[in-house]
């Protein structure tokens, strides 16, 4: 086959993306109160098709607050299938929403500790977890603060959905690191570079069991071997959406003491400043991941 001809095979092949970039550009400049309903929408019609993965959600909600009835649970599960169903259609915002149209939807509490570190020209690592709004959080820090965040992504393994994502995700912010691109995140960060970044996944290499909210997680302790490499700075980055539909973000002075030396005790300070953030607004939270996949030698699967 000619490379024109593999060319056009490969364009008939990813057909559907040009109406689906049409459809998410639409979708990303809605109002946000009727996205937002949309996406409470979304999650009921969603409700029977994610059972697998309301299935990992129900049993990490059950380790995580062994205090609420079933009661409790089952409406904080619904919940957090509606801010899940709804984060997909704020990745679409984040990808595709023009300027003016993320106007005054977010603050943000800490911007001069973010100004500090790129002003003595080190790069900054935004720590921060795995939200059902992780990149839109991004993208409006970005624009508030006028500051070019790079993104931290999983690649897609369909290629044509990868080529669509990866196009929009470079049009809205400053460039994409693959999960695994050590070396691409390292250049990033020794030009100066600012990555939202999070470590709160189930690691099965380079990790620690340390508590989350109780319960032994495999955490990775390379980040602050990565910062030191990067020469970079580590600033906890936080946001939630509020009831008002606008979302709050705040960066915090990388923690004293830490990191201490210690891989482990690192990464369960890291899990501890997160187990924080997320109580205050659990639905928020990326309960669908399997979390506590990996389990210390002789414990048994939690997601049998």
């Amino acid at each position: 086959m000619t490379e024109t001809s593999a060319t056009e095979t490969g364009k008939a092949r990813c057909w559907f993306i040009a109406p689906l970039d049409l459809l998410a550009a639409g979708i990303a400049r809605l109002p946000q109160s009727l996205l937002l309903g949309l996406g409470s929408l979304l999650g009921v019609l969603m409700w029977p098709l994610l059972g697998k993965r309301r299935r990992y959600a129900r049993i990490n909600l059950a380790l995580c607050f062994p205090g609420l009835d079933g009661a409790q649970r089952r409406r904080l599960l619904r919940e957090n299938v509606r801010a899940t169903a709804t984060g997909a259609l704020e990745l679409l915002r984040a990808w595709y929403a023009p300027t003016s149209v993320l106007e005054g939807l977010a603050e943000v509490e800490g911007l001069e500790h973010l100004r500090a570190a790129t002003a003595s020209g080190r790069g900054v690592l935004l720590f921060g977890g795995h939200f059902t709004h992780s990149e839109l959080a991004a993208r409006l820090l970005q624009q508030v603060s006028g500051q070019p965040v790079h993104v931290v992504v999983r690649r897609n393994n369909n290629r044509c959905l990868e080529a669509m994502f990866d196009g929009a995700r470079r049009r809205a912010f400053a460039g994409t690191i693959a999960k695994k691109d050590v070396r691409g995140l390292l250049r990033t960060l020794s030009q100066g570079g600012v990555v939202a970044y999070s470590a709160d996944q189930n690691f099965t290499y380079q990790n620690a069991f340390v508590p989350f909210f109780g319960v032994a997680a495999a955490t990775l302790t390379a980040t602050p071997d990565l910062a030191r490499r990067g020469k970079a700075a580590v600033l906890p980055f936080w946001f939630h959406r509020g009831d008002d539909g606008r979302y709050r973000l705040r960066i915090e002075a990388q923690w004293n003491g830490w990191p201490s030396g210690d891989p482990a005790a690192d990464a369960a300070r890291y899990m501890s400043e997160l187990e924080q953030v997320v109580r205050q607004h659990p639905e928020q939270y990326l309960w669908v991941h399997r979390r506590f996949k990996t389990r210390p030698p002789g414990e048994a699967s939690v997601y049998r």
